[in-house]
């Protein structure tokens, strides 16, 4: 199978060009990263605006909330493959000119993920005392972690049809209505928690609520423009196995991976906990902050991935097309009467081949090197940036969260760690978007499993005090997550994406 990235062309066809110039590209890449910006930021905004709101009711609700928003970010993580496999499928599809198939792998993706939601909203509601009790938490902590947790219970299945609807409409490289969306659910969930939380005198209880509404609203309004063009398509919108089971099938080793990955989240949490009630709740800061700014980052990895996925596509659907132009003459004249006419008519163009203007050409898009070059470029200068805006802000960064003198200054020195590595994180989610993009999820579930060999002895032994306990060992803690966690996903998926075995 001939790599993605070689230009191919017809025997009618001009050769193809070079990569497109820089200013063309870079347009093409910040049309799709800005708008899913906004998409992007939702969820760690929503855990932003919660943390803000409920932070000035004490250190204990905060730290509650700590507990409570990592579980329930973890669980709907879970899901995250409904997302990512929809629009590395929807994208292909749509390169390959089936934009019917991309619409119905878009509606399957959306019932599975109500299924699913209802599935663990259900689950989620009666085990939360469990869950929290796991991560060793008790007394009023314990107490505040349930009522957010199951507060937010009843917006779970949104929260997933909200993945489903935005990965179809990334593939149909459509990041302009998640960001609208997006923009909208954020400003309603800072009125309905403000009514909620103080309005009402719901407490932590009025936050998880507040969330699970916005979460539900944003879900109807982006399934509605995923219905009004399955409809004029003429897919079908009732729910099938079939395709549900297809949908599945595909996000499996997303699913693995994604497992690892909040495996590595939880087990900081986790020792953060263990650090005591002060380093978990600065935790919480400086988690909110990492969150917010990384998938900010990601924006740039999903332009890459839709990007990445089209170009696949287009490569397909040429290939076929061109294999479909060179066995047409055969079949059109077949017998000895072509042997027999010679060498120059066996070499003539024949006139049942297809018009070069019908097949797909590398003219209509960038190849995948340059996407890859490209967006790497963008992701560690963003990465750049904004580390050096979070080290100069962070004397006052944590204010927005909490007014606790001693919060304040154990959230300082380890946000300074985790602006350090935000260059870093801008590479990791790129080169995970390029190989979700590719369909490369087998390779993402085993690298991701990898990572954690380093990540959790450390976790471990920081938990137990070791080099140093109290807040100064959340320092510690975050140098391992920053540095360690993330250097070894950066090695792992940076050396893949130098090959070529995922462009196949």
């Amino acid at each position: 199978m001939p790599n993605s990235s070689t230009p191919t062309s017809t025997p009618d066809a001009a050769p193809a060009s070079v990569d497109p110039p820089a200013p063309s590209l870079n347009r093409q890449i910040l049309s799709l990263a800005v708008p899913a910006l906004g998409a992007l930021v939702a969820e760690p905004l929503f855990v932003l605006i919660d943390s803000a709101m409920v932070g000035h009711l004490g250190p204990d609700s905060l730290a509650g909330l700590s507990l409570a928003s990592s579980l329930l970010t973890t669980i709907v993580g879970l899901f995250v493959f409904l997302a990512y496999a929809t629009t590395a499928t929807t994208a292909r599809r749509f390169g390959a000119g089936d934009r019917v198939g991309g619409l119905q792998a878009g509606v399957d993706g959306a019932w599975l993920a109500a299924l699913l939601g209802l599935v663990a909203a259900v689950l989620l509601g009666v085990g939360a005392p469990w869950a929290v009790d796991v991560m060793g938490a008790d007394g009023t902590v314990a107490a505040a972690a349930i009522t957010y947790l199951r507060a937010s219970a009843p917006g779970l299945p949104g929260m997933l049809v909200v993945y489903a609807a935005t990965g179809t409409l990334r593939g149909l490289l459509d990041t302009r209505t998640p960001f609208v969306v997006a923009s909208a659910g954020a400003v309603g969930n800072v009125a309905v928690n403000a009514t909620l939380l103080y309005g009402v005198h719901m407490g932590i209880a009025g936050s998880g609520l507040g969330t699970a509404i916005a979460q539900t609203a944003m879900a109807v309004a982006l399934l509605w423009p995923v219905v009004r063009a399955a409809r004029a398509a003429g897919v079908p919108l009732s729910p099938r196995a079939a395709g549900m089971r297809a949908s599945l099938g595909s996000g499996a080793p997303l699913l693995v991976r994604t497992v690892s990955l909040r495996a590595a989240i939880l087990a900081t949490v986790w020792a953060a906990t263990a650090l005591g009630t002060t380093a978990l709740a600065a935790h919480q800061v400086v988690n909110s902050l990492w969150n917010f700014t990384a998938f900010a980052l990601d924006a740039l990895a999903i332009a890459a991935q839709a990007l990445v996925g089209t170009a696949l596509g287009r490569a397909e659907a040429e290939r076929a097309a061109q294999v479909s132009a060179e066995q047409a003459p055969a079949s059109a004249n077949p017998g000895p009467s072509r042997a027999a006419a010679g060498p120059a008519a066996r070499q003539a163009p024949s006139s049942a081949s297809p018009p070069a203007s019908t097949v797909p050409t590398p003219h209509d898009g960038p190849t995948v090197d340059a996407v890859l070059r490209r967006c790497l470029a963008w992701g560690v200068a963003a990465g750049a940036v904004i580390g050096v805006v979070l080290a100069g802000a962070s004397p006052w960064l944590p204010y927005l969260f909490t007014s606790e003198a001693a919060v304040v200054a154990a959230a300082r020195p380890a946000l300074l760690v985790a602006a350090t590595a935000m260059p870093l994180a801008g590479a990791v989610f790129l080169f995970d978007g390029v190989l979700m993009g590719a369909g490369d999820g087998r390779y993402l579930a085993g690298a991701q499993m990898a990572t954690l060999l380093p990540y959790l002895p450390l976790a471990v032994v920081v938990a137990h005090g070791w080099p140093a306990a109290g807040t100064t060992g959340l320092v510690w803690l975050w140098v391992a997550f920053a540095w360690v966690f993330m250097g070894a996903r950066a090695l792992v998926t940076g050396l893949r994406a130098r090959g070529d075995a995922w462009r196949h």
